[in-house]
């Protein structure tokens, strides 16, 4: 157990982000999933904002930079081929 304030205090934050993170990240591979199960209509339009998910999650280092470049190609790659 923590012995300092900031200590705790910091333990409370880290949760707090955590949590935050888990649900962000969760939101955004379902949102991933509709995506891909769509048609090319429903994608089309699906994919900026899944795109824009998958942006918030790098740049608040919640998945890494290549990653969402990754997945951002080939979700363009897959709505393309439909």
């Amino acid at each position: 157990m923590a012995n300092h304030k900031s200590a705790l205090k910091r333990i409370r934050n880290s949760e707090t982000k955590r949590l935050r993170n888990r649900y962000q990240h969760k939101t955004t591979r379902n949102a991933i999933k509709k995506l891909k199960e769509a048609d090319k209509e429903e994608a089309t339009k699906l994919l900026p904002s899944v795109n824009s998910m998958i942006d918030k999650l790098a740049k608040n280092n919640v998945i890494h930079s290549n990653k969402a470049g990754h997945l951002k190609s080939q979700l363009a790659k897959h709505v393309a081929a439909l």
